[in-house]
């Protein structure tokens, strides 16, 4: 495995894969790995010539009382799992070359990123999006692979490599849980024993609102409730920023039936928000 840290040095040797025909397959992460990222980098690996893995905590997705400096990181922890997946090139640039002194220009897909989660992280998803323009012209994948767990974060990047013409293909992979449903995120690492007992509320909370919806039920108004509901009862939960039934291409709230639709929460527990979603066929 060959690891990176300079820009310029990724550019190239991208692009002299690029001349020997390899296709690249490229998975952007901010690091502290678990199973959920491993998935999308053997899925990289199995459809691509060359595998690159970026690890990045990038600074402009955090909002100035968000968690950056507590956001867990393990290099050499995610060193070692990446070398057992055999990937190709790991890519793991400073925030100094990633931004420098002079650094003013920012990419902001409108309207789209100011839903859901957006209402709660301004400017979240402003820092997402530039940073992911930055790391696609780096690496210039032919395919890149996201999570559904981070639903908005992959609409809102389709809807960015399709307005700026990038030719690439965004590959958006399953949502990987623990054993108990609950989704794999690096942020569970914040939660305490007794905290993470609790977190399964959202997954059980998503699961009855996917099979009311099969079963028939279509006043999203009345699953709504019944979901805000199990959520309130979990004496952990602090706090619920949304939780309903979206369209899952526009992210807005539904109140009639569609061929497809997104139950969606995100929720505190303690000072750790958690975010989950299902996609289900009506």
């Amino acid at each position: 495995m060959e690891i990176i840290r300079t820009p310029r040095i990724m550019r190239d040797t991208s692009k002299g894969h690029i001349l020997r025909g390899k296709n690249i397959g490229f998975v952007p992460t901010m690091g502290s790995l678990h199973e959920g990222h491993l998935s999308l980098v053997r899925r990289a690996r199995q459809e691509n010539d060359i595998a690159v893995v970026s690890i990045f905590v990038n600074p402009v997705q955090f909002g100035p009382s968000e968690d950056f400096n507590r956001y867990p990181r393990d290099v050499e922890g995610d060193t070692e799992k990446l070398v057992k997946e055999d990937i190709d090139i790991l890519f793991m640039p400073d925030i100094t070359a990633m931004y420098t002194e002079d650094f003013s220009t920012y990419v902001e897909v409108e309207k789209i990123s100011e839903k859901l989660c957006g209402v709660f992280r301004p400017g979240h998803f402003k820092g997402v999006t530039t940073v992911v323009a930055k790391l696609f012209n780096i690496v210039t994948p032919t395919r890149a692979y996201f999570g559904q767990k981070d639903y908005q974060q992959c609409v809102v990047i389709k809807k960015l490599v399709k307005d700026l013409d990038m030719d690439i293909y965004i590959v958006v992979c399953p949502t990987i849980r623990e054993k108990d449903g609950l989704a794999m995120s690096s942020r569970n690492a914040y939660l305490d024993s007794t905290q993470r007992a609790a977190s399964t509320v959202i997954y059980r909370c998503l699961t009855e609102a996917s099979e009311m919806i099969k079963s028939g039920i279509i006043d999203f108004g009345h699953i709504k409730k019944v979901m805000h509901e199990r959520i309130s009862k979990e004496p952990v939960v602090s706090g619920i920023d949304y939780v309903g039934i979206y369209d899952p291409s526009t992210l807005d709230e539904l109140s009639g039936i569609k061929d497809e639709v997104l139950p969606a929460a995100a929720i505190w527990i303690g000072n750790t928000r958690l975010i989950d979603n299902m996609l289900v066929k009506t």
